[in-house]
């Protein structure tokens, strides 16, 4: 049970709570750079009221005013005025983190978020800012203010995975703007269309085509013009020999193996549709290389959940075209704030038991 509040009054308008805790619930409190307190200093001009609360396990004595030092079970909490001094402060004796390296973290995110959405050309607030204004500044700072700094993707695969997992998950209201987002980063219009048509095996074609239309408007609002040039490469005559040497490529003699097994009654689909269509129509296309579009596969993939044995099939594909196990993490990460965690914890245990750490 949380020990009562000991409190440091100057003046007598109430003022507003401060819980210090360990930096674990910290950040859910009340911080300088939140608005907070320069609101209520502008509220009650030299006048306000500080309280301090001991989360138990924590410290277990009640916080000093003044500015007095106390050491407790969890570190040592110092309390100072936030509106005319320094502000509280925590050291955790385990991490040695302070209140004011939280502080500082919080800010980072926010700025970098900042950051990012002008690298992004996005100027305008995020959609749900004015009605649910705490959501949409969680989903910021995760996603431009700590994930988009994070791995090894650059500019254009982060933005062509972010494309295909909105289709996966049938989001196409969010395709144009992500589209917009990727020309301003140097995506070219081509490669917006690629990694959408490498969709439509995986999700099929009403979802690709939904996904394509909010981003051909974006593109015709950008002024490109459509139809862009045609990217196919293959005929009615070698459809099926030229997907099925790509197949062959990627996941080798496994191929041969399965259309031999495959029954007769199912050969369509194993057979002459897999590598005809999928891979023949689609994987041969200019505009991507193979690796990218491997690895666009099993993001979608991924994205789509309850497809394990897929995700497993083509984190080997990924392999075999060179894209290593920590790119496909990366993905994983980029993919997150998009997917939740039980999808990209699905696929990252793929990953780990096709390629175990050495």
């Amino acid at each position: 049970m949380a020990q009562p509040f000991s409190e440091h009054t100057q003046g007598t308008p109430q003022g507003v709570p401060f819980f210090v805790g360990h930096p674990a619930t910290v950040l859910g409190n009340y911080l300088p750079g939140t608005g907070l307190y320069p609101a209520a200093g502008a509220a009650y001009p030299g006048k306000h009221r500080t309280k301090v609360r001991c989360p138990d396990g924590i410290c277990r004595k009640r916080a000093e005013p003044s500015g007095l030092r106390r050491r407790g079970a969890g570190g040592i909490f110092a309390l100072r005025s936030p509106v005319c001094g320094s502000g509280p402060s925590f050291s955790c004796r385990a991490s040695g983190t302070t209140v004011e390296d939280i502080v500082g973290n919080t800010m980072d995110r926010m700025q970098k978020a900042e950051a990012y959405r002008k690298e992004l050309g996005k100027t305008g607030a995020p959609a749900l800012a004015g009605t649910d204004p705490e959501l949409a500044a969680i989903r910021e700072r995760l996603e431009y203010g700590e994930i988009a700094g994070q791995g090894c993707l650059d500019a254009r695969r982060r933005r062509l995975i972010t494309l295909v997992v909105l289709a996966a998950i049938q989001t196409p209201e969010g395709i144009g703007e992500e589209t917009r987002a990727a020309l301003h980063q140097g995506v070219r219009p081509e490669e917006i269309r690629e990694a959408l048509y490498q969709c439509a095996p995986y999700i099929g074609f009403p979802r690709t085509e939904a996904a394509l239309r909010h981003a051909d408007a974006a593109l015709e609002a950008a002024g490109i013009a459509l139809p862009l040039p045609e990217g196919g490469t293959v005929s009615e005559e070698d459809r099926f020999e030229k997907g099925l040497a790509v197949q062959t490529g990627i996941f080798g003699d496994a191929i041969s193996k399965m259309h031999a097994s495959a029954p007769e009654g199912q050969r369509e689909i194993l057979v002459r549709h897999l590598s005809a269509f999928c891979f023949g129509d689609i994987y041969t296309r200019t505009g991507l290389d193979l690796p990218l579009r491997e690895l666009l596969t099993f993001c979608i993939i991924s994205a789509l959940g309850g497809c394990e044995a897929q995700v497993k099939a083509h984190v080997q594909g990924n392999a075999a075209v060179g894209n290593g196990k920590q790119l496909l993490v990366d993905a994983l990460l980029q993919m997150l704030p998009c997917i939740g965690f039980p999808r990209t914890l699905n696929a990252l245990a793929c990953v780990n038991s096709v390629l175990p750490e050495a």
